[in-house]
């Protein structure tokens, strides 16, 4: 911007130079092209040229911002096609992640439900047995306490049992 703000001032001063000195411009002079010799003003043929030479630097620099403008957008384009693509790419990646943690999940609770029911059937297989036990050992108490009333209502004392007197109560030592 400051370039074109210093090019404008200095053809502004330019053109005020050609303008006082307008008659010096205009004076027609003879002119060598090597060949031949022409009469003309060498001012405006200088100031045509001096014009024209920044006319095309204009143009030269238009067309250099156009072309960076347009490098510019073109690596924009590339930058958020690129940004796409790794967006895309992230999503999948969630995606597949989502996928194997709910397949881990699965997997936990399978082997979780499988170990459950392993503990059940191990604790129903104990508590059966401990049943079993418990009713054998309830048979076997009952039996020994079968065997002593039979033994009681027939009247035989076991050893190492103190002998009863006939009201059914211990002698007092």
């Amino acid at each position: 911007m400051i370039r074109a703000i210093a090019l404008f001032a200095v053809l502004v001063v330019l053109g005020l130079f050609a303008l006082l000195n307008w008659t010096a411009f205009a004076a027609v002079t003879p002119l060598s092209l090597g060949l031949t010799t022409v009469n003309a003003p060498l001012g405006l043929i200088m100031l045509g040229v001096v014009l024209f030479s920044a006319l095309l630097f204009t143009l030269w620099a238009i067309s250099m911002q156009a072309g960076a403008l347009r490098e510019a957008r073109r690596q924009t384009r590339q930058l958020q096609a690129q940004r796409d693509l790794a967006d895309r790419a992230e999503a999948s990646r969630f995606t597949e992640l989502r996928h194997f943690v709910a397949e881990e999940v699965a997997n936990i609770m399978q082997s979780t439900e499988q170990a459950r029911a392993m503990v059940m059937n191990s604790l129903d297989r104990l508590q059966s047995e401990t049943r079993s036990s418990l009713e054998d050992s309830a048979n076997s108490l009952t039996a020994c306490l079968g065997q002593l009333e039979d033994r009681l209502e027939r009247g035989q004392v076991l050893p190492g049992e103190p002998a009863r007197n006939g009201l059914d109560m211990p002698l007092r030592r």
